[in-house]
């Protein structure tokens, strides 16, 4: 018997490797008459499109509408330094390799050419240092391909010289395996990378790994850390502080629930990472803490921007409802404004002077006319509770934070209902950017920076080109740089979605006939 039963275990076993092995050819025979089977390939064609001989910098248009790409202070210019992105128009996904520099006095960017850059990506991490005449150092990321089929995790390590106006590739042994949606920092002389993901045709991976690279050495080390380890995630918050600690704030993780099925997790715990650097080697260890304050709701795609005075700025963001029918999936994209008091793990909610506006709330799918009937009467309901909190006074209490900014805490989160605490937000009458997730963010002299993003307008996804600028001394009102506008925003339907229109308006013509 028990030989039988290992039998049927071998078959079903080559069975599914077999049914495996089906699936993959049919994925490549896809891919190939796409043009995407050799991924690799892609890259190098795009790099040598792109080659240029040209050595030199000069004023050009802002850059292109994107996602995914970094933006920094430069180390010494009142400059705004951004890399890289993707821009997707609902057919094809265009990848940049480009780095621009943004002149805040004059209000001008710049696009600088050399014959050697790092091939094209988006979800990378960049860091800037002051050392050696200035540097931005890169690592990871993904190229996608145009159909958005395949994707390319990146491990390779740059380094752009802003002295001498030249990248140079890093190639250290021990380096992180390839990935994207990792974070990155720099602390004294080292640069520390958490976390990420990798993603192939047919499965993807997490990470909750710790390396160092030493700026001293060019060396690499896996650290292996003790005490309450993050589990594994994406695009959570990392942040450097003065004293050499490092704070990790929530994150992303997508897991399977069973076959073909995922679910995304959006994680809210809170750790501090700290080096004992007395010790031989040094001992790295993470502490759990709960976080205080007001955190915001529920969400990923959070943008951060760290500031002087252990402050971290952190702005929209988006929460997927998935316990509605794919169909029917809703996402709630927000444009609220929070500071991160890194020192003590407290989350304050940043109130820019004005009234109470609505966050935005789209919906990728349709949604059934009794949900909004539903989401009508919630909100305002929602809406009277804000209004009458707003009318006692000593529901309110102004916070100053090292004489630096006035952080003015809304109403008490009692007199809204726990179930509508995502409907509205509390933020300025003053104008805010629009709800957005993936957005790049720095601060400079003082000035929180905000740049591009996604949001969803019913099907469509829309990446944007807008850029503002918010004094952090003053927190009055969001200046507008360039103003968001859809004039130069295309956007197809999918070849799948229109061949499905085909089909259900010609089964829709024989419906009429047969009538």
């Amino acid at each position: 018997m028990g030989k039988k039963d290992k039998k049927k275990g071998k078959g079903a076993e080559k069975t599914a490797l077999k049914t495996e092995r089906k699936t993959l050819n049919r994925l490549k025979k896809e891919l190939a008459a796409k043009g995407e089977d050799d991924i690799e390939k892609l890259i190098s064609d795009y790099q040598e499109k792109h080659k240029t001989d040209v050595i030199g910098e000069e004023l050009c248009p802002q850059p292109s509408p994107r996602s995914g790409f970094s933006l920094c202070p430069h180390p010494d210019k009142d400059e705004l330094v951004l890399f890289g992105g993707e821009y997707y128009n609902g057919r094809v996904t265009t990848m940049f390799n480009d780095i621009h520099f943004y002149n805040i006095k004059k209000g001008q960017w710049s696009i600088l050419h050399t014959p050697v850059k790092p091939p094209p990506r988006c979800a990378h991490q960049a860091v800037v240092l002051s050392q050696k005449g200035g540097q931005l150092w890169v690592f990871g990321g993904e190229f996608i391909g145009p159909s958005r089929s395949v994707f390319y995790h990146y491990k390779d390590f740059w380094v752009f010289h802003f002295a001498e106006k030249r990248w140079e590739e890093i190639k250290a042994p021990g380096a992180p395996p390839s990935r994207s949606g990792h974070r990155m920092v720099a602390r004294r002389k080292q640069i520390v990378i958490f976390g990420g993901f990798r993603e192939t045709v047919q499965d993807y991976k997490y990470y909750n790994d710790l390396y160092v690279f030493d700026l001293d050495t060019y060396t690499w080390n896996k650290i292996e850390a003790v005490g309450k380890i993050p589990s594994f995630r994406s695009g959570c918050l990392f942040a450097p502080l003065v004293d050499g600690r490092m704070l990790l704030y929530g994150g992303y993780t997508k897991e399977k629930v069973k076959k073909d099925v995922d679910k995304g997790i959006s994680h809210t715990d809170m750790y501090y990472l700290q080096v004992d650097e007395k010790s031989v080697p040094h001992k790295w260890k993470w502490n759990q803490v709960k976080p205080s304050g007001i955190p915001p709701s529920i969400r990923c795609g959070i943008s951060m921007a760290v500031a002087p005075n252990n402050l971290a700025y952190c702005f929209g963001g988006v929460y997927d409802d998935d316990d509605v029918d794919e169909e029917d999936l809703i996402s709630l994209f927000h444009n609220d404004l929070y500071v991160l008091e890194m020192e003590k793990g407290r989350w304050l909610p940043v109130t820019l002077h004005g009234k109470s506006s609505r966050t935005t709330r789209k919906k990728r799918r349709k949604v059934r006319d009794d949900d909004m009937e539903e989401d009508y009467e919630e909100s305002e309901k929602v809406a009277e509770s804000l209004e009458k909190a707003k009318l006692d006074d000593s529901n309110k209490v102004v916070i100053k934070t090292d004489d630096v900014f006035t952080v003015k805490i809304g109403p008490s989160t009692s007199a809204i209902p726990e179930s509508s605490a995502c409907a509205l937000s509390s933020t300025s009458e003053a104008f805010s950017p629009k709800g957005r997730m993936g957005a790049g963010m720095a601060v400079k002299s003082g000035i929180l920076y905000l740049y591009g993003g996604i949001f969803e307008d019913e099907e469509r996804q829309v990446t944007l080109s807008d850029f503002y600028a918010l004094d952090t001394h003053k927190l009055d009102e969001w200046r507008t740089i360039v103003p968001f506008s859809t004039r130069n925003l295309d956007w197809f339907e999918s070849e799948s979605e229109d061949s499905s229109s085909e089909s259900d308006d010609s089964s829709g013509d024989d419906g009429m006939e047969s009538e």
